[in-house]
């Protein structure tokens, strides 16, 4: 009897430990300053603030780049030290609020191209990767990613990108954030959590986000239109719990 409760105590405790050890590690990146002071925008780098927030709310493990910093280098540094850092159980999360342009978002100094990001990401051990991109042709990597990343046989990486590939990504002054941005805030706050299990989806997410952007952006020139670019089988897999 002794022996079972031993045997059931330590089985307790390692599934306690592998519960711990299972992290989330996120990358937030944010430009509102560029080198070009022409290029300057409003709200970005609070996007990043705010999401560094609510995330670390949430217990994500997260490093914070904005303006001068957000640059080139530095995010391709941070990027690589995650993946190498995130293990089979772990995920990693990676968002950037600024400039985009067709096959690339901008940082402070030069274009970083998707098929980089992808290409770095794709190394990782980490059982699942999210992209949140606030950038204007956001929806490009859907190409590029076609082209360099094979979805047949790697199926952990999701994308949510603020727009389509030939669209705009909005910022909103009386919203104080980007579009994209400020609806993935609130959901991740729980207003996306349409079943009120404590539980948001990739599905719920993207659904909210996508509602929520559309609705805000009727006025604009260009209605904004949301993009969720990865395997359907992630899209059950649960993004945060409350």
């Amino acid at each position: 009897m002794k022996q079972k409760i031993l045997t059931l105590l330590l089985s307790l405790f390692i599934f306690s430990g592998n519960a711990i050890a299972q992290n989330t590690y996120a990358l937030i990146a944010g430009v509102s300053s560029y080198r070009n002071p022409q290029n300057n925008l409003g709200n970005t780098t609070k996007d990043a603030k705010d999401i560094k927030r609510a995330l670390d709310r949430l217990n994500v493990k997260s490093a914070l780049l904005t303006s001068k910093h957000a640059n080139y280098a530095n995010i391709k540094e941070k990027l690589e030290k995650i993946v190498s850092v995130a293990k089979s159980d772990d995920k990693i999360m990676f968002f950037f609020s600024g400039h985009g342009t067709t096959g690339a978002f901008c940082t402070y100094d030069e274009l970083f191209p998707y098929s980089t990001l992808v290409n770095i990401l794709s190394k990782a051990k980490a059982k699942e990767v999210y992209c949140f991109v606030d950038a204007c042709m956001s929806g490009s990597v859907q190409g590029v990613a076609s082209s360099g990343y094979n979805w047949a046989y790697n199926k952990n990486m999701m994308f949510f990108m603020g727009c389509r590939a030939e669209e705009f990504s909005w910022e909103n002054q009386w919203l104080g954030n980007g579009n994209f941005s400020k609806a993935l805030l609130k959901g991740i706050r729980g207003i996306a959590d349409s079943n009120q299990d404590k539980k948001i989806t990739v599905k719920e997410l993207f659904e909210y986000i996508y509602k929520d952007v559309t609705v805000h952006t009727q006025n604009n020139s260009t209605v904004q239109h949301p993009q969720l670019i990865g395997p359907s089988e992630m899209q059950k897999n649960v993004l945060f719990s409350r």
